[in-house]
């Protein structure tokens, strides 16, 4: 097949329509190769200027001169070639990480709005594949998209609805560590996948309809519920339960970096179904907040650039921190009982945080959770920390206070006002 049917697909839908720059993904392989020929052929009718992302992964001898080769092309083609050497420890999921970071930052910097890779339906098959064999949700054997978001653009896969046999032969570089079985991709490819067609030659194929029909399914059920608010604790509890697990699941997929595991998906869908007061922390500063009435997910971020770190408070001083005046002065003054006469620090809450109540103490995010205090108030928690322990914590208009479980002799006061707005 030419690249003629190709571009006839991708010009109906429109890959390219809102990007003029594009950054390929160029690994030397014939996959990669053929989309660099087919975009740079086809430059003009589809409206766009090309550029090269290559990784030098390092880990063949062969890698240095294609990478110069790689160069060589672009400088004789007048093409913008941008390279970087892998580094850290390497694995299939590192390297990964390392080309899509790299990817992103090139797209940052030169002002590109689009990536393009080479993954075809080959590829596709294995993903879907892959992804069942690690137990994968039904909504994630949809396999990749054409078109997804990426970085503050979009990546976009244009020969993924082709088989590779269909892409023409060109000059490419064979990497002879696609046949090793270290990889679990290259066993899925080289030993899983030869096994199976045996079983069923279509294999490959109904693996795609299955992804085909997973998405179709996930599609279908968006539609039909899209008018229910799911936050809606009334309206969430009216549905049956295999409904109330994929509106969970609809509503979880929005946040890309929460990640829940299975089991702490059944713990939050249990916690929707059973409480009626919930305020915790998820993971990855994610927090699931519940009342009788509503629920939400959001992700408190520290604001510590928007803040002062910490301040010091002297005996006989002033200091402002925060929406408070703190002031420290000598024991016939009004405030809180200080049995030393130590300089205050003041400052914002940090993990593991404890405050002494009597004959036992408390972390702080477990206080806050036993008084339901929303957790975007706790993020504004200020301290007053003396001689190493908490004796004063202020948010949400009130203070908590250290409690002395032995006698001592009072050496000062501590008074603590709210500053007035305005």
């Amino acid at each position: 097949m030419t690249y003629q049917k190709i571009l006839h697909y991708v010009q109906s839908q429109g890959f390219f329509s809102e990007h003029g720059n594009v950054l390929i993904a160029v690994s030397g392989g014939v996959d990669s190769m053929n989309l660099l020929h087919f975009l740079h052929i086809h430059q003009k009718e589809l409206g766009i200027v090309i550029a090269i992302a290559h990784i030098n992964h390092k880990q063949r001898p062969e890698s240095d001169n294609e990478e110069a080769y790689l160069k060589k092309w672009a400088f004789d083609h007048q093409v913008a070639f941008y390279s970087q050497s892998f580094t850290g420890k390497f694995s299939e999921k590192t390297a990964r990480d390392f080309r899509y970071a790299f990817f992103k930052r090139i797209m940052e910097e030169q002002n590109i709005s689009a990536l393009v890779t080479a993954h075809h339906a080959e590829d596709q098959a294995e993903t879907v594949f892959l992804r069942l064999l690690r137990g994968a949700r039904l909504r994630h054997l949809g396999g990749m998209k054409e078109v997804q978001s990426f970085g503050k653009g979009e990546l976009i896969r244009p020969f993924l609805t082709f088989d590779k046999s269909q892409l023409p032969s060109v000059f490419h570089f064979e990497d002879d560590s696609n046949q090793e079985t270290t990889f679990l991709r290259n066993r899925i490819r080289n030993t899983y996948f030869p096994q199976l067609k045996e079983e069923n030659p279509q294999f490959s194929k109904q693996l795609l309809s299955l992804g085909k029909e997973t998405d179709f399914l996930l599609e279908a059920f968006q539609q039909l519920t899209a008018n229910l608010d799911c936050r809606d604790c009334q309206v969430f509890h009216s549905q049956k339960p295999a409904v109330q697990y994929f509106l969970l699941q609809d509503y979880l997929s929005q946040f890309s970096d929460l990640n829940l595991s299975k089991a702490q998906f059944e713990e939050v869908l249990h916690i929707l179904r059973t409480k009626d007061h919930y305020n915790h922390l998820l993971k990855n500063g994610y927090y699931i907040t519940k009342t009788k009435e509503r629920f939400t997910i959001s992700k408190i971020s520290p604001e510590t650039d928007s803040h002062e770190n910490e301040k010091m408070l002297e005996y006989g001083n002033i200091v402002s921190f925060g929406q408070y005046r703190f002031s420290f002065r000598d024991q016939d003054s009004q405030g809180i009982p200080l049995f030393s006469q130590s300089p205050l620090l003041l400052r914002h809450r940090r993990p593991g945080d404890r405050i002494q109540l009597g004959n036992y103490s408390k972390k702080l995010r477990r206080l806050f959770i036993d008084d339901k205090i929303p957790p975007q108030e706790r993020q504004n928690a200020l301290i007053a920390e003396q001689d190493g322990e908490i004796v004063a914590i202020c948010l949400s208009g009130r203070t908590y206070l250290r409690k002395e479980f032995k006698d001592g002799i009072m050496k000062g006061k501590l008074c603590i006002q709210k500053v007035k707005e305005g």
